[in-house]
């Protein structure tokens, strides 16, 4: 019994730090790998270096982007962060005025 109660904070210890360090970490990789399979041409995108600028074309392993009038290749996994999505993102539809419509007839 004694051996047992030796082992419980070292077992603690491995719990906690599988909580508190390697799981968020795994799930970080999950989002970065996710971000990184999901690249489309047209993405505004910064690189792990601070180049900002535009995917014209995806291969294997190897991103084409656009910066200025510079066409440079990288790595896939080169690409930190996504600002914005080219093709890909909605259009933004524009608020209707009915609101402001009814009020007028109203005052009128």
């Amino acid at each position: 019994m004694g051996t047992l109660t030796a082992f419980i904070p070292i077992i603690l210890m491995i719990v906690l730090f599988y909580f508190l360090l390697i799981r968020p970490q795994q799930k970080r990789q999950k989002e970065v790998t996710n971000m990184q399979n999901s690249l489309a041409k047209g993405d505004k995108i910064i690189t792990i270096g601070g180049l900002h600028g535009v995917v014209e074309a995806i291969e294997d392993g190897t991103v084409v982007l656009k910066a200025g009038n510079t066409k440079l290749t990288f790595d896939r996994n080169a690409i930190r962060t996504v600002l914005e999505k080219g093709n890909t993102a909605p259009a933004v539809a524009p608020v209707e005025p009915v609101e402001e419509e009814a009020k007028e007839t109203e005052e009128k």
